[in-house]
């Protein structure tokens, strides 16, 4: 009788620990989900109704190059896209989140429609200046992540317009550097929807891309190494989605190179996590920081891909990114009065600004979102929360070494 009832008491008291723990591990996809739809909804609500152009409260650097104010509805429509197709993609259902992800499923679908239709109001900038190119890379990389979700259903005019405005952007003669893969990108999507693509605008990025690899799982962006954040903004996730368009046809030594270049990935998510600190801040360095958690997409995209290196887990990278979501984004600033981003990096922080930016370009935040593609129950959410590398060192625990790879 006695070991009955320390039984049930064991249960009783146990009981509230599991469901605390089950409840803050949900919390953390609540906290993502609710943030994303903030992020999203302003942008995508009044473009489906191709008002976007119209009521987007449009901000732009104080340095501002003098480009067309224009090339900021493509930025954000774009870049907001590639980080939201995998959520947005996943199965309907009657939850609260199943709900916000159909509901922005439709209106990105209808804003797809408008940004390629001649007589909308939310028709984007695709024929001038060279900007075009870039975020038109973006929309083709939204198409690659969620091909089945969010191209297949289009009504056929709609798919033949972009493959139009794709081909016309092949125009623009990108800079040496990470702009390779903006063509490259484009021109990966064509192949898989079979729209007669530019071959060497491919190969001879691929073939770029790997020459300017400096070791340790860098890459530099063009002939001179910089230190910033464009492996993470461009140059890693379109290099490996690239290869994997490619090697997806049968392609032997593509094959080979893309699994080098998911291990160059590997290790360079491995020296993201590692910016993380105990408090959920990470240096803000180079050009382009007010992209904000863009800075994490290649740590995002292995997660939702479940490409994770062995050295990191899921609770860890998931309670990482919580935390520094939650440090940038909890401070007042970040959004304008009719709630779009504003420049900055935490808050508005306008004079951080380079000559190109304006707060379409900010969209690209979204990234850090991409492991929302995963189902609730996947482990990635369901994992008990675990400290992560520099929080477990300056606590004085065991944390795994770092060291070069090695090809």
């Amino acid at each position: 009788m006695k070991k009955i009832v320390l039984l049930l008491l064991l249960l009783v008291t146990a009981r509230p620990y599991i469901l605390a723990d089950n409840t803050r591990q949900t919390d953390d996809r609540d906290y993502w989900c609710k943030l994303l739809y903030k992020i999203a909804e302003p942008v995508l609500r009044p473009m489906s109704e191709g008002k976007l152009q119209k009521e987007m409260l449009v901000e732009v650097s104080p340095m501002w190059d003098g480009r067309d104010i224009r090339v900021t509805y493509m930025e954000a429509f774009g870049r907001l896209m590639a980080g939201l197709a995998p959520w947005i993609s996943l199965p309907d259902d009657e939850t609260t989140e199943g709900k916000q992800r159909k509901q922005l499923r439709e209106w990105a679908l209808k804003s797809y429609t408008h940004a390629v239709d001649p007589k909308s109001p939310d028709y984007l900038l695709w024929r001038k200046e060279g900007q075009p190119l870039v975020d038109a890379a973006f929309i083709a990389e939204s198409f690659l992540r969620s091909y089945e979700q969010l191209w297949l259903p289009l009504d056929q005019t709609t798919k033949e317009r972009y493959i139009t405005e794709f081909k016309l952007l092949r125009r623009v003669d990108p800079p040496y550097s990470n702009w390779l893969l903006f063509s490259a990108t484009i021109e990966c999507f064509l192949m898989k929807a079979e729209a007669e693509a530019d071959i060497y605008r491919i190969s001879s990025a691929l073939r770029k891309i790997e020459e300017w690899y400096v070791g340790d799982g860098w890459y530099s962006d063009g002939p001179h190494f910089a230190f910033d954040y464009y492996n993470s903004y461009v140059i890693q996730p379109m290099y490996l989605e690239c290869l994997e368009v490619v090697a997806g046809k049968k392609q032997i030594a593509k094959q080979e190179q893309y699994k080098i270049a998911l291990k160059r990935m590997q290790k360079y998510v491995q020296i993201l996590e590692r910016f993380i600190s105990p408090e959920g801040t990470f240096p803000a360095f180079g050009r382009s920081i007010p992209y904000r958690l863009g800075v994490f997409q290649p740590l995002a995209l292995l997660a939702w891909r479940e490409q994770l290196p062995k050295e990191l887990s899921n609770g860890q990278v998931r309670s990482a990114l919580t935390a520094t979501m939650k440090r940038m984004f909890s401070r007042e600033g970040n959004f304008n009065q009719k709630g779009y981003l504003t420049i900055g990096f935490v808050g508005s922080q306008p004079n951080i600004s380079d000559s190109y930016t304006n707060n379409g370009s900010l969209y690209l935040t979204s990234f850090v979102f991409l492991p929302l593609g995963l189902p609730a129950n996947h482990p990635f959410w369901t994992d008990p929360p675990e400290e992560w590398t520099q929080k477990k060192a300056w606590n004085g625990q065991d944390f795994s070494k770092d060291h070069a790879i090695r090809e």
